[in-house]
This record gives structure tokens, sequence and C-alpha cells, in this order.
């Protein structure tokens, strides 16, 4: 069924079309009984007006878009949560897209957010992502931009991230004080800098308790569960067995969790694990698994409450400041 436009009221009524767009927009010089005829056939037409277009016109929007690698990750989809929750109260709606950890497909949402003018714009990279011209291209159209999580350091932009070397040095050094000292690392894409801070911060606890880095420890890989199950699958076959395992994330953490089950060996008493970001279901499985506690939600809140700032201080370019928020280890029976 098609949309009801300003034309449709405007011949149903025998007036122009401009005196319905400004019947509609409460014009001062349209006499009141106009108003009301044009309202009310608008109300009965179930008219709605066009937000791009409108957009187009005023140069204001109420959109924001968010572009995210995963919606799946509960640790996304709780930031959105965050996200929508501010601007549902500040009077926005959010268009969501994502990446699906393709740097090509995040590319195209970007340059499609741009074309429908969003008010502003809410970004995680993907885990492919290198070249960052697109991003760019969001600033040299006026649009504020806010990364979290997964940020581009070659943009200046607001980010809301947290301590990715802090926390990771903190859940290693919890599997050193048990007593592991063969700790392998199931680590990230090379180029993702939040999984380059991780790996920093796994090798800064190992130095500091004076133990051994190993590369036959480190598998570097993706951010899935399969990319922890493969890992663990090489670890084992090559016969090089840790005591403890600290993945990039829950994904991975799960994948090495079943790997390890399948085995045959027990977790913790042959080989404890830590995962990152606190999934739900790292609750639930047995044993549940201890992990690093990211505030997905609050992440999203302050993101959203950055930007929003941002578009009605009209705040584009000057802005370049860095929101670290805490983390917490969650410890539970994996170690």
């Amino acid at each position: 069924m098609r949309n009801t436009t300003i034309r449709d009221i405007a011949k149903k009524l025998k007036i122009s079309a401009s005196t319905v767009s400004r019947a509609l927009n409460n014009h001062p010089d349209i006499r009141q009984s106009t108003k009301d005829r044009v309202n009310n056939l608008a109300k009965k037409l179930k008219y709605s007006p066009n937000p791009i277009a409108r957009s187009l016109k005023s140069n204001i929007s109420n959109v924001i878009g968010v572009i995210v690698p995963e919606i799946k990750h509960d640790f996304f989809s709780s930031a959105i949560s965050g996200i929508e929750e501010v601007a549902y109260h500040s009077g926005y709606t959010i268009i969501v897209c994502q990446s699906n950890e393709s740097y090509e497909r995040e590319v195209v949402n970007t340059n499609s957010l741009i074309q429908q003018r969003v008010a502003g714009l809410i970004a995680s990279i993907s885990q492919n992502t290198i070249n960052t011209n697109h991003f760019k291209d969001v600033i040299d159209y006026n649009i504020p931009l806010v990364f979290f999580d997964r940020v581009s350091n070659d943009i200046k932009a607001n980010k809301v991230v947290i301590d990715d070397a802090k926390s990771a040095f903190n859940a290693v050094t919890h599997l050193i004080t048990r007593g592991r000292k063969n700790i392998a690392h199931l680590a990230g894409p090379k180029d993702l800098e939040i999984c380059n801070q991780r790996l920093k911060g796994y090798k800064d606890a190992l130095k500091k308790a004076n133990l051994r880095t190993s590369n036959k420890l480190i598998c570097y890989g993706g951010l899935h569960e399969a990319d922890g199950y493969n890992s663990m699958d090489c670890l084992l076959k090559s016969k090089t067995i840790p005591d403890a395992i600290f993945a990039v994330n829950d994904p991975v953490a799960i994948g090495a969790f079943q790997k390890i089950k399948e085995a045959g060996l027990k977790i913790p008493g042959d080989i404890a694990i830590i995962g990152f970001s606190n999934n739900r279901i790292t609750s639930l499985i047995d044993p549940p698994m201890t992990t690093v506690n990211q505030p997905s939600f609050e992440m999203g809140r302050k993101a959203a409450e950055i930007l929003i700032e941002l578009i009605e201080k009209h705040d584009v370019k000057n802005s370049n400041n860095t929101i670290v928020l805490d983390t917490e280890l969650i410890v539970r029976g994996s170690t």
C-alpha cells in the first residue's frame, strides 16, 4: 500500500500542497480552520512525514546510525540496548547495521548511513578493518562519530573503551596466583588493537611473575567458537599441553572449552580457562567459566550520551576524547 503524501491531502481538500505543508507545520499564516481540516484528514489517512525528505530539507535528523561486528554477540547486543535506551529518552531512534566482521560490508553500511543523513554514528570496527577512509568520510560530511570497544586510532573522534591490557594482565595474574605456570593465550587477529592490548597484558603478567613467554603457547585466530576449538586442537596435537588458557574473548574460550572436554581433560583440574566479556553462556556451562566482565550496556549508554551531546552542540571535528570504563574479573569454577 502506497504511503499518503502531502499532495494526496491537498488533492482531497482542493488546496495547494504548500498550504498543506504549512498547515502541518502550524504556520501562523494559515487559518486555524484550514489547519484543523488538514490535520484531521492527515490523521484519517495515516499520513506520516518522510524522515529522509525532511532531513534533506532541514538538514536535521533524529536518527542515529549504529554499526557493530555482530548483533548475535552478547556484548554487542547489550551495548545496542544501552545505546537505544539513551537515544529513546533523548528523542532519537536508531538504525543498527552489522558488518558481520567484514570490512567491505562495514564500508557499505557506513556509506548507506551517510546517504540517509543520520544525525550521528556510533561504531565498533570489524576484525578485518585496516583502511578507515570510510569513517573519515563521516567526519567530512559533518556527521558526529563515536567509537566504542573496537576503535580506530587513525580517526579523530570520541571513543569509549576499557583498558584491555590491564584487564588481561589481571586475568592472567589470577591464573598465576592459582599456581598455573604454563599458560597459553588464544589470541585474536593481529591487526585488531583490542587483541594486541590483551596479548600485551598476557605477556606483561608472565614477565612480572618471571615466567617465560613461549610463541608455542600463543595461537592467533579469529574471534569465534570455531577459532578457539581449532587453536586448542592444534595445541593438543602438538603435545604442547598448557595448564591454563587465557582466551581473547568468550566465544573463543567456549570453543577451547569444548575441545578440552572432548579430549577427556578436566577443567580446571588439568586445564584452567578464562574468557573475556562475560557472555551469558559462561555462567551456564559446567563448570561455569571465569571471565572478564566488560560493562557493555554502560559502554553503549556512554557512547550514545557523548554522541547526542555532539549532535546538539554541532561539535564534530574538535572532539577526540577517550573514556575508559572499569572491568571486573568474575571468578568461577573454571579456575
